[in-house]
This record gives structure tokens, sequence and C-alpha cells, in this order.
């Protein structure tokens, strides 16, 4: 368990942090972190990360396209997250 926690936190600081930086990097007119690249890693784990830097950042947060797609992979967390405690559930019974 402490494995995975730290798999969580490790994922989050880094795409907290990317996504900080490709704000920086947008403001300076530079070469930005590519959007495929935040939504992998929101993909494996770093939803509360990808977040909390769109809303510290307010980056990212008036492209429709980019909250869509971040949606769309957050409820597909969700839904595994259902259908696993399910299995476990109708397992156990």
């Amino acid at each position: 368990m402490e494995v995975l926690l730290t798999y969580f936190l490790v994922v989050n600081i880094t795409v907290f942090i990317l996504a900080g930086y490709d704000k920086y990097q947008a403001r300076k007119n530079k070469q930005r972190i590519p959007e495929n690249t935040l939504f992998f890693l929101e993909a494996i784990g770093g939803t509360a990360g990808l977040l909390l830097a769109m809303l510290s950042f307010k980056h990212k947060t008036s492209k429709s396209s980019f909250i869509i797609k971040f949606s769309f992979i957050f409820l597909i967390q969700v839904l595994i997250v259902v259908l696993l405690a399910w299995y476990k559930h109708s397992v156990k019974h």
C-alpha cells in the first residue's frame, strides 16, 4: 500500500510541476509541454495533480477541448473504480 501511495504522490507532483512549467512556457511563448503528456500522466493516476495545477495556475481552464478530454479521462477512472468495487463486492458474496 505504501508503494502505491508513493507512486500516486510522485505522479501527481510530476504532472503538477509540468502543468505549471507549461503555463510558464506559454507566457514566454516558448516550447510547450504536449497536451498528450499531461493527459497520459492524468490517465496513470495524476488526475488530482493536474486538476490542482489547472486551478492554481488558471491553466487550460478556458480551453474547452482540454476540459472535455480531462473530464473524459476522469470519468473513465471513476468507472474503473466503481466496477472494481462492484466486482470485489460480488466476489465476496
